[in-house]
């Protein structure tokens, strides 16, 4: 297939219909009819049968599309690289990102730090997950991102700045007297609690799931979100118990949950990360310094 057959096999299959399809690229409906015949030719088998006034694809097409949609994805992946090497910078500008955990409390004290510093340069700042910072810095889109413990990668290059505690934010009434003077909670003492899963494949999630391996069974998980400041929030309503990291916990408010740290004790490191393919601007340093100061002063 060649790539204009391959982009009007996509735009049909996204679609549905000829005339959809010729409206999405901006061409005439008899060329794309023209060009998935001459695309069927090439191939040897049909791509689609009409169906109620509708193309269906076959078997042959459903089996290509994984592998056209995963292209198109790096073709999506190139235009976003080249748009980001030809804008550049503009002077005075520094490209944040961090996951959302540290939005709330740790980005404020840090963006205060920096502008005390350097009060004309502007800061742009995304709060987004693991996967998408690091995607976004190797199609170096920003020059920072902030994360808990993530995997290493070639392109990246990482920095440690500090650790966080794992904490327990339990909602007022579910600990017993003992337990709420004891300072900390055990993890078996997690079994007898509603508990606020984290997703296993966030980076807290993973690493709760191999504490928590010989109590797994026991649990009882009443949901499983992905974002830390839900489960908070869930703590807050009295859902259930939330284990999330100290940043997290800073939000919590003290008249709806008891905040304890669990023993054995769970600590998460947190990772500057930024691209190995450019220098780190003199901002981009200052910035993660300033960072730095900020989780210190959560404690």
């Amino acid at each position: 297939m060649r790539l204009r057959h391959i982009e009007v096999f996509n735009a049909v299959m996204l679609t549905g219909s000829v005339s959809a399809a010729a409206r999405m690229i901006n061409v005439t409906q008899p060329a794309v009819s023209r060009t998935l015949q001459h695309a069927e030719l090439q191939l040897g088998f049909a791509l689609f049968h009409r169906v109620g006034g509708r193309l269906q694809p076959t078997v042959e097409a459903q089996t290509l599309y994984p592998l056209v949609e995963r292209l198109f994805n790096q073709l999506d992946e190139v235009q976003r690289l080249s748009a980001s090497l030809r804008g550049g910078r503009r002077q005075g500008e520094l490209r944040v990102l961090t996951v959302l955990a540290l939005s709330y409390e740790v980005l404020p004290r840090a963006v205060r730090l920096f502008r005390a510093k350097y009060p004309s340069v502007h800061v742009h700042h995304q709060g987004l997950h693991s996967p998408q910072i690091v995607s976004a810095l190797l199609l170096q889109e920003a020059d920072v991102g902030y994360v808990f413990t993530t995997s290493a990668h070639p392109a990246l290059v990482q920095e440690r700045l500090g650790e966080r505690p794992v904490v327990a934010v339990v909602p007022k009434g579910l600990l017993t007297p003992r337990q709420r003077q004891a300072g900390s909670l055990k993890l078996a003492d997690l079994a007898a609690l509603p508990v606020i899963g984290i997703d296993g494949q966030d980076p807290l999630g993973m690493l709760l799931a191999h504490a928590l391996r010989d109590v797994s069974d026991q649990l009882n998980t009443v949901m499983t979100v992905q974002t830390y400041h839900v489960a908070l929030a869930l703590a807050h309503h009295g859902v259930g118990v939330a284990l999330v990291e100290g940043c997290t916990a800073a939000s919590a408010q003290a008249d709806k949950v008891d905040v304890l740290p669990l023993d054995p004790a769970l600590s998460t490191p947190v990772q500057a990360l930024r691209s190995s393919a450019r220098a780190q601007s003199v901002h981009s340093r200052a910035f993660t310094r300033c960072m730095q100061q900020a989780l210190q002063q959560l404690g």
